[in-house]
């Protein structure tokens, strides 16, 4: 997935700080003031001396804003020179919370906002027309609702009616159907412009029984290809809000899903081909260094909090694209003055710099619990073999 786009002031301090945003029994906002001032007193320091102050207070007026999301969720706040450049919820809570200042957002805490974006368009149709709303799922809920608008198709000959004789019942069922149909056409067209416009990740589609199908008739391929039907929803009051919300989060969690399989899916595939992808810390170094990965694939526990790779160091130099296991590494790239730094930040910094996505999923099966897709390779770049879920996990282990 591709990282959220951020910029961050040169030469500034980054505070990235992910935790646990699920408020106390009742529904007060002082447990989790609490545990980012846990988090403030064990912030990991990279080339500062302490939290810049004006963005610890930056996060905590943010945090003193609640996501009003229900349920047990996350939180990832960005800062900077004393602003806020990035606040998503995330749908599960971390483990723990983790906090850190660098010299870049930590690209693991942002895989975890890119995995839980989701835009999506909801249409809530009936006979008359329908009420679109552009939503985005990771968001805070002042920032929820991107555009809303209701869409009212002009005919209205909605209600089929039993008069007398059946040659007038037949005309009045037929104006009734012609209208609806009508209507329908109304709303998937202005559907079609904002998916060519704003092309949102899903199209979920709930409401009337009869006006559902039609506005699926109506749309156009594009649409079509990103839709989703949700039972449960009305354009109109009485609906059980809580049972629709659930409904649309196991769609969106559906959707996230898929997303995750297509990568691994391509991954696994250029594995198993010797292609454009490498397992391990080892070679993945390598291709980072070249500039080639396209999307590092993680599993979920070396992305944490906490991150396996965390616990590990590697050496840097200035430039984000020369690490490596040992000084000496560095040395023969030509770097005099290498820093010691824990490994999931190296890794992030060479990322971010070469504008690589990451994907987080199941890959206990691969050495180190990382490996990568790449965006192109050539003869120095390292050959792999494939392992499979189950009897090449021990030699996978085993592989570094």
């Amino acid at each position: 997935m591709q990282l959220p786009a951020l910029t961050w002031p040169t030469g500034a301090p980054v505070l990235t700080v992910i935790l646990d945003a699920t408020r106390s029994e009742g529904a007060h906002n002082d447990v989790i003031l609490d545990r980012w001032a846990d988090l403030r007193r064990s912030c990991d320091l990279q080339g500062v001396d302490e939290v810049p102050s004006t963005d610890a207070e930056a996060v905590t007026d943010a945090l003193e804003r609640p996501t009003w999301a229900a349920g047990p969720h996350g939180r990832v706040l960005v800062a900077a020179s004393g602003r806020i450049l990035l606040d998503r919820v995330l749908p599960e809570p971390p483990a723990v919370g983790r906090a850190v200042v660098a010299d870049r957002p930590h690209a693991f805490a942002l895989a975890r906002v890119a995995d839980a974006a989701v835009q999506y368009l909801l249409i809530e149709s009936d006979r008359a027309g329908a009420r679109l709303s552009l939503r985005e799922a990771s968001a805070a809920a002042a920032d929820h609702m991107i555009e809303v608008q209701e869409v009212d198709g002009g005919h209205e000959d909605l209600t089929k009616v039993r008069p007398g004789g059946m040659l007038a019942r037949d005309r009045v069922d037929n104006r009734a159907e012609d209208s609806w149909e009508r209507n329908a056409e109304a709303v998937a067209a202005e559907v079609d412009r904002i998916v060519a416009d704003r092309r949102p990740d899903l199209v979920l589609l709930t409401g009337d029984v009869r006006s559902c199908p039609l506005v699926t008739a109506a749309l156009d391929a594009h649409a079509r290809e990103v839709l989703v039907e949700v039972p449960g929803g009305s354009r109109s009051e009485g609906v059980n809000a809580r049972a629709f919300a659930a409904a649309v989060d196991d769609a969106v969690a559906d959707f996230r899903a898929r997303r995750r399989e297509v990568v691994v899916a391509r991954f696994r595939q250029e594995v198993g081909r010797d292609g454009e992808a490498v397992l391990g810390i080892a070679d993945a170094l390598d291709v980072l260094r070249r500039g080639q990965v396209a999307e590092l694939v993680l599993d979920a526990g070396t992305v944490g909090p906490p991150s396996r790779l965390s616990e590990r160091t590697l050496w840097i130099g200035a430039d984000a694209l020369t690490l490596g296991t040992t000084p000496d590494e560095l040395a023969d790239l030509g770097v005099s003055d290498a820093s010691e730094v824990r490994a999931d930040l190296a890794i992030g910094r060479a990322v971010l710099d070469q504008a690589a996505g990451i994907t987080i999923t199941d890959l206990q099966d691969v050495p180190d619990g990382l490996g990568a897709v790449l965006r192109w390779s050539d003869a120095a770049t390292p050959a792999e073999t494939a392992f499979s879920q189950s009897g090449d996990t021990a030699r996978a282990r085993g592989a570094v």
